[in-house]
């Protein structure tokens, strides 16, 4: 007999919040305008690592390491939220995410030429 683990407070907290965030997210324009923030805060994201592994030279093997990381966990988070219908809006802010991540690190590249 296989026991399915307990659901903690925190673990609960977070799945109402998220609940919430996508019930008041129905209006496209507050859906476009969260993803439009995500892809933002991505490309923030992309281009500051970028920009900090090209000061120190030592950490550009961590940092390539770390980003490839954090890419392919979104890319597994996007493989098990996409066909669950409750879970659209998680998918579109995981996508928006990893696009401004690829922005910020190809406009990043782009200077080191």
């Amino acid at each position: 007999m296989v026991f399915r683990p307990q659901n903690t407070k925190f673990q609960i907290k977070i799945v109402d919040n998220i609940k919430t965030l996508s019930i008041w997210a129905n209006n496209p324009w507050r859906r476009y305008s969260i993803s439009l923030i995500i892809l933002l805060i991505g490309y923030f994201l992309g281009s500051s690592l970028g920009m900090v592994s090209a000061v120190v030279e030592l950490m550009d093997p961590i940092g390539a390491f770390l980003s490839v990381v954090f890419i392919e966990i979104l890319i597994f988070l996007r493989r098990n939220f996409r066909f669950e219908k409750n879970k659209r809006f998680l998918l579109l802010l995981v996508d928006s995410l990893r696009l401004g991540l690829f922005y910020g690190f190809f406009t990043e590249s782009l200077k080191l030429l």
